[in-house]
């Protein structure tokens, strides 16, 4: 047997963790709150919490939690139509038929000499041209008029009709278009020894009575107003009775309206220079490609060439000079005579000689400017100027801002002592002269009137030009608060 001790072994004891001190506690769960992570955790558990509930308290439909492959694409914004008047609209006075529509009906009676109707047929474009075959491509004479130097206020009325820009609403307008024919309501009268001042005054003394009573007028004392006048701006500034012309311009009301001439005053703000017409009126965008093409390509023979007439009642008459120091340089320069029938409407010897030459000389005519500047670079012919005032500060909207980029200056008393216009001429390089027919062919568009009355495709022709530059005016007069009463 096993013997039983007396003093029987101590149970080994368990030791127990010490109760935890509350205090201490305490101050330890606060240092892990105050600890940075676990303020990050506790502000985004309680920023998911307050999202949950907000978005279970909105009333969305089921659809907007539809898998994304349900998802149907947003449109793409669509782009506004680009304005096309962006600078203006134009509105066109209905003015009495006295002062347009009637003066056309009445044309056999518009100078003493002959009828103006064949001039003023086909919308002021005149008769189609004929006799020009083999001078221009085939396809491109019925684009070709005999058309009259003086009948711009028929063609810009006719397009202004029809121009996308005009309004039938006045209050809509930033424009006002008066299509009164100032030069052929004046023109019945220049020659004719019977006529008086207060006839050459009449009808323009009407139009302004009554433009001056339209409360669009009134509002703006005729800033956003603006007329063709189809001559030149000296035919309508006779100072008193018993010289040339109307006083139109001087009249009471004409002071702030906008006029465009064949031919401006430099120092008249109001006066603008718009191209002479010309016989070539394209039909088409490919029109004017084409014939840019046949002039750029032509093989011409002469350097240089004159078309004019002496005007023997004019002390030191410089046409006459040209003409004389033209026919001694025959090999070199091709002369038209037009003392007799050979410059008239209906001829083509201008048309050749002007596309078989380099250069065409162009004095001033019976003022400063001619027809002649425009016939010569729209058949690709480099200008010749004696006289600054004959283009340069005329047309500044449709030509080049650099002058000896397109032409050629000789001053006339330099002439007048005996410089050599074939010598200037000939010391130009072959490269010279033919960057300069460039930038003359590249901007003949500017000096062309179209066919169609609503004008050509994408090319904008002089009358584009013309009236987006008098509505660029109106709006700076805005802009700029320019104006005075």
């Amino acid at each position: 047997m096993l013997s039983i001790s007396e003093h029987p072994s101590k149970e080994p004891q368990l030791k127990r963790p010490k109760s935890p001190d509350p205090l201490n506690s305490f101050n330890s769960l606060l240092q892990h709150i105050h600890h940075p992570r676990t303020c990050l955790l506790f502000a985004i558990l309680a920023l998911q919490v307050l999202l949950l509930f907000t978005l279970r308290s909105l009333p969305f439909s089921r659809q907007h939690f539809s898998p994304p492959n349900s998802l149907k694409p947003e449109p793409l914004p669509v782009p506004e139509p680009e304005d096309r008047c962006g600078s203006g609209r134009v509105f066109v006075y209905d003015l009495p038929k006295t002062l347009n529509q009637e003066i056309l009906q009445n044309c056999d009676d518009l100078n003493p000499w002959s009828s103006r109707c064949k001039a003023l047929a086909n919308e002021g474009l005149g008769q189609q041209a004929t006799g020009i075959a083999g001078v221009v491509p085939e396809n491109l004479a019925p684009a070709w008029y005999w058309t009259d130097q003086f009948v711009s206020e028929v063609i810009f009325h006719n397009r202004i009709l029809n121009h996308k820009c005009r309004v039938m609403e006045p209050e809509s307008a930033t424009a006002f278009y008066i299509p009164f024919y100032a030069g052929l309501a004046v023109g019945k009268y220049l020659w004719s020894n019977s006529s008086t001042a207060q006839d050459r005054d009449r009808h323009c003394e009407m139009m302004l009575r009554w433009v001056q009573d339209q409360p669009y007028y009134k509002r703006s004392e005729g800033w956003d107003h603006f007329i063709t006048m189809g001559r030149i701006t000296w035919d309508f500034r006779r100072s008193n009775d018993q010289d040339w012309g109307s006083r139109c311009i001087y009249l009471p009301g004409m002071r702030n309206i906008t006029r465009l001439l064949i031919e401006r005053n430099p120092w008249d703000y109001f006066d603008v220079g718009v191209p002479y017409p010309t016989g070539f009126h394209p039909r088409s965008d490919s029109d004017v490609a084409e014939w840019q093409s046949f002039v750029r390509t032509r093989n011409r023979t002469k350097l240089f060439c004159f078309a004019g007439a002496k005007r023997g009642a004019i002390k030191k008459d410089f046409r006459g000079l040209l003409l004389s120091h033209c026919q001694s340089e025959s090999e070199s320069c091709r002369v038209v005579d037009c003392s007799g029938t050979k410059c008239s409407n209906g001829t083509s010897a201008i048309l050749e000689t002007f596309l078989d030459s380099d250069f065409c000389l162009q004095p001033r005519g019976d003022s400063f400017t001619r027809r002649s500047i425009f016939d010569c670079m729209v058949a690709g012919s480099i200008p010749v100027f004696f006289w600054k005032r004959t283009a340069y500060i005329q047309y500044e909207w449709f030509l080049p801002g650099e002058p000896e980029s397109y032409s050629v200056y000789i001053d006339r008393n330099a002439v007048t002592n005996g410089t050599s216009i074939k010598n200037v001429l000939q010391g130009l390089s072959r490269e010279e002269v033919e960057k300069m027919r460039g930038k003359v062919i590249d901007y003949i568009p500017k000096f062309l009137y179209a066919k169609p009355q609503e004008g050509l495709e994408s090319v904008k022709d002089a009358f584009d030009i013309a009236l987006e530059g008098v509505l660029r005016r109106f709006k700076e007069h805005g802009e700029w608060g320019f104006r005075w009463k």
